[in-house]
Formats: C-alpha cells, sequence, structure tokens
C-alpha cells in the first residue's frame, strides 16, 4: 500500500492536482486524497498545502518526493528485469526511422520478428522529420548522421556508405567524377547533396561541382527518378544494393568512396536513456542488427 501510496502522491506533484492524479490511475479524487493523507500521517509531516484553487508541495514534501522518485524508478525496473526472465515480450513497441530506411531496412525484417514475438505489437512511425522519443513514447529510433545523437543512449547499427549511381544506359558514359559536372544529376536538395560531391581514392580527396536537373526531397522517388534515366544520383548504398545486384542501376565510380557531407555517416540506433532496457526493446535491436548483418552477407 505504501508504494501505491507514493506513486499517488508523485502524480499528484506531476499533475498539480489530486482530481487528474486520480484521473490518470482511474481512482475517485476522494481515493486519491485519502492514500496521500494516510502517507503524510506516516511520515509526520505534510507533502503538500492544499487551497481551494491550487495544491503546492512543501519544502519537506519536495525533498521526500524527490528523492523516492528514482528509487520507485529503480524498483520499477528491478521488476520489470525479473520478468523478462520468465516472459515474453509483449505489448506494443514503437519504433520510428526515416520513410525510405523504414521501409528498405526494416519492414522486410518484420514478418520474421513478429512470428518470434506473437504477443508484440511494432508501430512503426515513418517520419523524415525528428521525433521526440520521451515525448511520444518511442522506444527505439534509427537515424542517419555522422555523428551519435547526443539526447539518447545509442548504437551505431551499421556505417552508411554512398555511391554514384544511374541506370545501365549511363555505363561508360562519365569516364571519371569531374565529368559529372558536365551533365545534369538527380539530387537532394539541401547542402552539400546538392552541389559537391566527394569523392576518394587511394587517399587522394576530390570535390567536384555538380549541377542538379532535378530536385527530389525523398530518397525513395530519388532512387526511382535515376532508376528511369534521369541522370545520376548520390544514393546511400543500403538503398540501392538490390538495385546494384539486380542491375537496374549501376554504380558509375566503383573505385571511388563517394561522400556529400563526410565519409563518416552511420545508421545509429537510439533508446531512451534508462539504466534498464526492456526485453521488447532489445530483442528488436538483437533482430535489426541481425537482418543488417545478414543483408549485407547476402549482398542484398
Amino acid at each position: 500500500m505504501e508504494i501505491e501510496q507514493i506513486t499517488l502522491a508523485l502524480a499528484a506533484q506531476e499533475q498539480g492536482s489530486f482530481a487528474k492524479a486520480a484521473e490518470r490511475a482511474g481512482l475517485d479524487p476522494s481515493v486519491v486524497s485519502r492514500q496521500i493523507a494516510g502517507l503524510e500521517r506516516r511520515l509526520g509531516f505534510r507533502l503538500f498545502e492544499r487551497t481551494t484553487r491550487r495544491l503546492a508541495v512543501t519544502e519537506a514534501g519536495q525533498a521526500y518526493l524527490d528523492r523516492v522518485r528514482p528509487l520507485l524508478a529503480d524498483l520499477g525496473e528491478a521488476e520489470a528485469a525479473a520478468r523478462d526472465l520468465v516472459a515474453m515480450p509483449k505489448g506494443r513497441l514503437r519504433v520510428t526511422a526515416s520513410t525510405a530506411f523504414g521501409q528498405v531496412v526494416i519492414v522486410p525484417m518484420l514478418s520474421a520478428f513478429q512470428a518470434a514475438h506473437p504477443d508484440l505489437t511494432v508501430e512503426l512511425r515513418l517520419s523524415d522529420g525528428l521525433v521526440d522519443m520521451v515525448g511520444e513514447g518511442v522506444d527505439v529510433a534509427v537515424r542517419l548522421s555522422r555523428e551519435a545523437p547526443a539526447d539518447t543512449v545509442v548504437r551505431r547499427l551499421m556505417r552508411v556508405r554512398y555511391r554514384v549511381v544511374a541506370a545501365p544506359d549511363w555505363a561508360g558514359r562519365l569516364e571519371r567524377p569531374e565529368d559529372l559536372s558536365d551533365v545534369g544529376c538527380v539530387v537532394f536538395p539541401y547542402p552539400g547533396f546538392r552541389d559537391v560531391w566527394q569523392f576518394r581514392k587511394g587517399g587522394a580527396l576530390m570535390e567536384v561541382p555538380v549541377r542538379g536537373s532535378l530536385e527530389i526531397t525523398g530518397a525513395l522517388a530519388l532512387a526511382e527518378a535515376a532508376r528511369h534515366g534521369l541522370g545520376p544520383a548520390l544514393l546511400a548504398e543500403w538503398l540501392v544494393a538490390g538495385d546494384l545486384a539486380s542491375g537496374r542501376l549501376v554504380d558509375l565510380f566503383p573505385d571511388h568512396e563517394v561522400a556529400a557531407t563526410g565519409f563518416d555517416s552511420a545508421a545509429w540506433v537510439m533508446f531512451p536513456s534508462r539504466a534498464y532496457l526492456p526485453l521488447k526493446t532489445r530483442r528488436f535491436i538483437e533482430a535489426l542488427t541481425d537482418h543488417v548483418a545478414e543483408t549485407k552477407e547476402s549482398g542484398g
């Protein structure tokens, strides 16, 4: 009962009223009031000053609630960790990624993942904008960037390499990367991707100005434009690996490393900062990591 009382007191502090805390807990406000009053009697001091218009935390109440909040969180994590040892993951797993990465990399792994975890519902949110993981209750995010994002716990999923690709009839038309300056390319309308592409071979770095005859914001649409012969495009290897293997696209400069804003891009798996990682989150990250490794080994 004491843990329930502390939980309700913390909820009242966060919500600013007993009524809102009761609504969140699905209880009658009078029950919440009695539970917190009982906790105050046991402690020997008031946690809250109550008036008809507001609820204010006392100095002693603030000190007490600040100390018990992390302890209660640790207790919840300990219980969840113990349950994980004897239970299968279940509930809802919220995952977010860019539209292209989600469609090309994550969706193909979901059939096997859900077959292995039938009690787990995956909610995949595809968006090319940044998502507030804590605010939106997201369990796992995948972001593509040169540096690891600093606002969450991260693991590097894979290095992201880029290729300059085009439809097969472009093969042989461009002998050197510098020749790209003389043709119309299909580009992202973003700094770096739109104006200058970087090439590296044998340690020598070269920057090649490019001009876009067609600008497209979406990676999937840009790849489709390249397949239709609309021009060379700078695209991530994970996006075009299947096209290169099937011959739908060709790598115009296979002997060069290619980049737009730098050669150290990566895909990062992110999850909210916490001491305990839920079983459902761990299982998904493990499955995604294995899928990426297997795809790389198969050349897909």
